[in-house]
């Protein structure tokens, strides 16, 4: 297939590779800007292809929390120009104080504001920007004790990564440590048990391909593979990673000292995963 410039210059801006290889991988994966970034980590030419899942979309995100109950919302926009925008920053405070009371993104836009539905407000915000606007996804958590971090704010409690965590234990200011972490991080889960499996399969297959195509013994490659998985298990979820705030001890190590134990959270970065 013929593979286009703008194509090319998309990959080696997620991953760092050359011009000649990043076109090479989208020829070698039939034009498929995730298996080329795969087929680069798999060569060593690339280490990661986080930037592939991300940055699709402008826009920003809000978290509310109240009482033992947090939310996460992301409205898209085309531009960064119209995301920057203090209505638009308006349109989305109500919408995740609205999102507070929402059970999905439906029952969202049917929820009213000044006495007019969600749905109405953005589709008479699209008519006066000129862009496409959606929310695009909503998540609420609950639990004992609440914490949320946002990082590079625009304003109070919108920017472009949202954390919310839930905890038990006693009310401290880790809780927000630990969010912050969260979105510095990007941890997969809080513990091995919970990482999705279809991600454990893809990086599994990673990173056979990776050791098959070493000088590693075949006799070895099994254990080698395995070591590899035990490395990014480990560096991949929340309580045996080391604390960004703290670097010699883990966050497990840190909760403990606090007597509190994370159960869950939602980690919102615009764009990410289109």
């Amino acid at each position: 297939m013929v593979i286009q410039a703008r194509q090319v210059k998309e990959l080696r801006d997620a991953t760092g590779a050359g011009m000649m290889d990043a076109k090479q991988a989208l020829v070698a994966t039939d034009g498929d800007m995730s298996a080329a970034a795969d087929w680069l980590r798999k060569k060593g030419i690339a280490k990661a292809a986080k930037k592939v899942d991300r940055e699709a979309a402008e826009g920003l995100v809000a978290v509310v929390i109240n009482d033992e109950k947090g939310v996460a919302v992301e409205l898209n926009s085309e531009t960064d120009f119209v995301s920057r925008n203090e209505e638009f920053q308006r349109l989305l405070r109500d919408v995740a104080q609205a999102a507070i009371n929402a059970s999905d993104i439906e029952s969202l836009l049917s929820a009213e504001i000044d006495g007019q539905t969600i749905q109405d407000k953005i589709t008479e915000k699209i008519a006066t920007t000129g862009e496409n606007l959606s929310i695009r996804r909503m998540a609420t958590l609950s639990g004992n004790n609440i914490a949320c971090y946002v990082h590079n704010a625009v304003a109070a409690g919108i920017g472009k990564i949202g954390v919310i965590l839930a905890y038990d234990g006693n009310q401290t200011t880790l809780g927000k440590e630990i969010a912050m972490h969260i979105a510095a991080t990007r941890p997969l889960a809080i513990d091995p048990d919970n990482i999705d499996i279809n991600v454990l399969d893809r990086e599994r297959q990673i990173q056979a391909d990776i050791v098959r195509e070493s000088d590693t013994p075949e006799e070895f490659q099994l254990r080698a593979v395995e070591s590899r998985m035990k490395k990014f298990v480990k560096e991949s979820v929340l309580i045996s990673q080391k604390f960004a705030l703290n670097p010699e001890i883990t966050v497990q190590q840190a909760a403990e000292a606090e007597k509190i134990t994370v159960t869950s959270f939602i980690r919102f970065e615009v764009g990410e995963g289109l």
